[in-house]
């Protein structure tokens, strides 16, 4: 039996500004390991920002019309803003089975299955990380994967676009792949919502649990 008593569930309405935000998120990763905080999924919007991950090169920042931070997370350059839907994910590998893949895949599942509940088939893509569908006979990114594990305890975590401003992304090569497009639930004309999101990924999170559960008894 999964359950999410354990879990913290935090809803952010008002735009996050990502320094602070980062600094909570590295708090509490600190708390959760030393015992004295819950896990938790922290679901929020950025206003515009370019975050460049620790494969980040300097050539894909192809015009920084937005503040540009340095995000440790795994992986390259990435858009955030309004109509993207954050989620941080705070959980603790070492009482769920100590396998990064493991929760990184654990996390694009939970991530295909929400967006499948609001009528959006999606995929993971060999070689390719990120959420993947199709737009008008080609196939885009419509999410972003990034994580960092410190001392078996996970921060950062994925983005949805739901209905951000697209123009934005042409500052950067999105996650290092120029030969591909990003998608929005809007662009492909579904009227799902922010709420409805939400509403998906808290449905499907038990899901989410059960992969990381099975990692731990397979271990």
């Amino acid at each position: 039996m999964i359950t999410t008593d354990s879990v913290e569930w935090r809803v952010s309405d008002a735009l996050a500004a990502y320094p602070e935000t980062l600094a909570a998120m590295e708090a509490r990763a600190a708390a959760i390991f030393a015992g004295d905080a819950r896990e938790l999924v922290w679901l929020l919007e950025h206003p515009p920002l370019y975050t460049g991950g620790t494969s980040a090169d300097p050539v894909e920042l192809l015009d920084p019309r937005f503040p540009v931070f340095s995000a440790g997370r795994g992986g390259r350059y990435t858009y955030h803003g309004p109509g993207q839907r954050i989620g941080y994910v705070m959980m603790n590998l070492a009482a769920r089975g100590r396998d990064v893949r493991c929760y990184v895949h654990a996390i694009e599942g939970w991530v295909i299955d929400a967006l499948a509940d609001l009528g959006v088939k999606s995929w993971r893509a060999p070689g390719r990380i990120g959420i993947w569908t199709n737009d008008n006979g080609r196939e885009a990114k419509i999410g972003a994967i990034g994580v960092r594990v410190r001392r078996w305890v996970t921060f950062h975590g994925f983005s949805v676009n739901v209905d951000p401003d697209l123009s934005h992304f042409e500052g950067i090569v999105p996650c290092g792949i120029a030969e591909y497009p990003v998608t929005s639930l809007a662009k492909l004309g579904h009227a799902a919502d922010m709420k409805a999101l939400d509403r998906a990924l808290e449905r499907r999170f038990p899901d989410f649990l059960t992969r990381l559960e099975t990692a731990q008894t397979q271990g």
